[in-house]
């Protein structure tokens, strides 16, 4: 019978490409034999008594060095998270009782919240409370929507997150749904929730196709993202949609992305005076 004997790079690679020396020591690895494995090349040691193997993100990396775990905004975007203002550095959880470690290069941004931080990075779950606390209830609504939308939570996320952020904050856990399209169509129906607004979401209309929202039967609202809405060919197609809902009796309002998220109090006023008209001629 063959006996293979791990490697502590082989080892390592398989608790997920980073692990902790004490760790690596229950399983038979001494001190020296990782150090040993170190200067060979055959491992990494990225900060006192943590080392990797293989593949590591380099965000993963930094936050590791940093001296805790990647989380909030920049677990997020690894993920495909709509964030609602990306960040270009990475957003690392030190836990309350840690501090952080200098290494080359930091430009991290520290999270001193409660609990203990994992190896690596934290889970979706805990990335989307910390980022409510770091970005705010609109920027955390916009990603619980995507990460939703994207399949990425299971059915039971949705008790446990609006069980770990504050009870003035659960209603967002409770009107946030999956089927939005884009974190600019979450702000906008969040927005105009909070004024009272009621919008019908993802509506098929025959000879115009699926629209954003509609509201009060006849006014259509789109949000227009730059992956969906951009270039002269697809705005071209837009004009076209426009049409057919007028001559349908419509009314139509298209918003952006610097609308929706820089001007917004112009696009309200968009809202609230279409539906003004549209009241007077009912």
């Amino acid at each position: 019978m063959l006996c293979v004997m791990l490697s502590a790079s082989d080892t390592i690679i398989r608790l997920g490409g980073l692990a902790r020396g004490s760790r690596l020591q229950e399983l038979g690895f001494t001190r020296r034999a990782l150090s040993r494995a170190v200067h060979r090349g055959e491992i990494e040691r990225i900060r006192d008594g943590v080392f990797a193997c293989g593949h590591l993100e380099p965000e993963v990396r930094a936050a590791t060095a940093h001296g805790g775990a990647l989380s909030c905004a920049s677990v997020l975007q690894l993920l495909g998270v709509w964030v609602l203002a990306p960040v270009q550095v990475p957003h690392v959880w030190l836990g309350g009782d840690r501090h952080a470690h200098p290494h080359d290069g930091c430009r991290c941004v520290s999270h001193y919240y409660r609990g203990t931080p994992p190896l690596g990075r934290s889970a979706l779950e805990i990335a989307l409370v910390h980022f409510r606390r770091c970005a705010g209830d609109e920027a955390f609504f916009a990603a619980f929507e995507s990460a939703l939308r994207r399949g990425l939570l299971a059915g039971t996320a949705r008790t446990r997150i609006r069980s770990m952020i504050p009870a003035t904050s659960r209603w967002l856990v409770d009107l946030a749904r999956s089927d939005s399209d884009s974190g600019l169509e979450s702000l906008l129906r969040l927005r105009l929730h909070v004024l009272g607004v009621r919008l019908d979401c993802q509506v098929s209309i025959v000879g115009v196709g699926r629209v954003d929202f509609v509201i009060g039967g006849r006014l259509i609202l789109e949000a227009d993202g730059k992956e969906n809405h951009d270039g002269a060919t697809l705005r071209h197609k837009d004009r076209i949609r426009d049409a057919s809902a007028s001559a349908l009796g419509y009314e139509t309002l298209r918003f952006d992305y610097a609308q929706i998220v820089h001007d917004w109090p112009a696009v309200q006023e968009s809202i609230i005076g279409a539906l003004f008209r549209l009241r007077a001629r009912a």
